[in-house]
């Protein structure tokens, strides 16, 4: 028997935004941030989680998971994760907090770290990773972690239930033990990269990226785009030249959020002509209609609508599934109340034929994600997909993402993957302790003093 004994938030930023890793049309200067949760209990273990930001507001969610995080104080692992679903339900009904989302906003990327800190906790409880302790679950004992309120209207228990039992002798690999195997053997999850299409980057520079990036054996490759048109389209051009047309590569899109929905069909109608698999985020993430309208706009030029990372919760997603709106969902592993809520989005993606690829481009998501696009496909769809790598600040973490052969190294150590070592924490540690953290130095001035952008 476990019990929570405490917990802290602690508020990390990396100064990313000086070299523009990150940058796209919406996001200028982003310095990637965790706010993390730390859950003590009375034995040696401690459960990690965290929720990605990009600056400026992180000690606010840090705030609000000190109010969930207090929630479960005293609490024996063992009965909350016994009923998922219900200690979920629980964690989101506190009335006063809930005002504040309800499920969505600073309260629902808190609660995602909170509930991550638990799994977290109970995967190292089990010396399983993650991924294993989902795709050891019978069917009702995965559902059973699943809140189906607002969802069960088009995912009742008993359709996830028939789904999963089906994926269990079908799909890709012959059925569910065979696709353990090869996630064992590192092959279940293959890799694209972004490491080269932030919008801040020079075009030599971006040159360079790609060039490395093919020669590393990656095949699929996206670029942010969005800010001036004739430049997207020189930096297209140049994206083509290396990758090629008839060469197996496979070019993807990102607009984070900039364009109106006519916009975006006006401005796509320039760029279709480098053929695009998909074009990401093309509008507002809340506009589910404007996202359909894309789609069927779209269609004719063969280009994909995606979006996903900032859908606010599982609500959002089923109706962009029923509007027939997108053609890949890019769940988010902070964005959404944790993991639980990232499975109910899977298998409603499973109901409606829709490959998931999970946004991966901030630091700790591909640590997350690849155990969520593992369990997708080990568990659930039985189907494999691509899944973004970013080639910065994996080295703060104790068991970090790796790419080999243009495959995600399945995660083998016990836990979440995103436990971050404690001298990264401290050194990155916001505001933090003089002659320690790297924001008490001079070098800091330039963001501290600077543009707020």
């Amino acid at each position: 028997m476990v019990k929570i004994t405490g917990f802290t938030s602690r508020d990390v930023r990396f100064p990313t935004s000086l070299d523009k890793t990150g940058s796209d049309a919406m996001n200028a200067a982003g310095n990637y941030s965790a706010a993390y949760c730390i859950l003590d209990t009375d034995v040696e273990l401690r459960g990690h989680g965290m929720t990605f930001t990009i600056g400026r507001g992180n000690d606010i969610v840090c705030r609000a998971i000190d109010y969930l995080a207090a929630r479960i104080v005293g609490r024996d692992l063992e009965a909350l994760v016994s009923d998922w679903g219900k200690t979920w339900r629980y964690l989101v009904s506190d009335s006063q907090l809930r005002w504040i989302g309800p499920e969505k906003g600073v309260i629902h990327l808190a609660l995602g770290a909170v509930v991550n800190s638990l799994w977290d906790l109970w995967a190292k409880v089990l010396q399983k990773p993650v991924w294993r302790v989902v795709a050891d679950m019978s069917p009702e004992e995965f559902v059973r972690c699943i809140d189906f309120r607002y969802i069960s209207d088009v995912l009742t228990p008993e359709e996830a239930v028939d789904i999963l039992k089906r994926s269990a002798t079908s799909g890709e690999g012959g059925g569910k033990q065979e696709r353990i195997k090869e996630a064992e053997a590192n092959r279940a999850v293959p890799a694209y990269t972004t490491s080269a299409g932030w919008l801040g980057y020079d075009e030599d520079k971006m040159k360079a990226l790609l060039r490395k990036s093919v020669d590393e054996g990656y095949r699929h490759f996206k670029l942010k785009v969005g800010g001036d048109v004739e430049r997207d389209k020189r930096r297209l051009e140049i994206a083509r030249d290396v990758i090629g047309y008839d060469k197996g590569n496979v070019l993807m899109l990102d607009a984070n959020q900039v364009w109106s929905v006519t916009e975006a069909l006006d401005y796509m109608s320039h760029l279709a002509v480098y053929k695009p698999l998909f074009i990401e985020e093309p509008t507002s993430p809340d506009d589910i209609l404007g996202h359909a309208a894309i789609r069927k706009g779209l269609a004719s030029s063969g280009v994909g609508v995606a979006t996903g990372e900032m859908c606010q919760n599982r609500v959002i997603f089923k109706q962009m599934f029923q509007a027939s709106a997108i053609d890949v969902c890019q769940v988010d592993a902070c964005r959404l109340g944790g993991l639980n809520e990232v499975l109910a989005v899977l298998l409603l993606a499973a109901k409606f034929g829709v490959p998931v690829v999970p946004h991966s481009g901030g630091v700790g998501l591909p640590e997350y994600t690849q155990h969520i696009s593992t369990i997708n496909y080990v568990a659930v769809a039985g189907q494999k997909n691509i899944l973004e790598f970013v080639e910065h600040l994996h080295e703060h973490f104790r068991h970090p993402a790796r790419v080999e052969g243009g495959y995600f190294v399945t995660p083998s150590a016990p836990g979440y993957s995103v436990e971050m070592k404690e001298e990264s924490m401290a050194r990155f540690l916001y505001p933090g302790e003089e002659g320690v953290s790297w924001w008490t130095t001079p070098s800091a001035r330039e963001i501290l003093d600077g543009e707020q952008i």
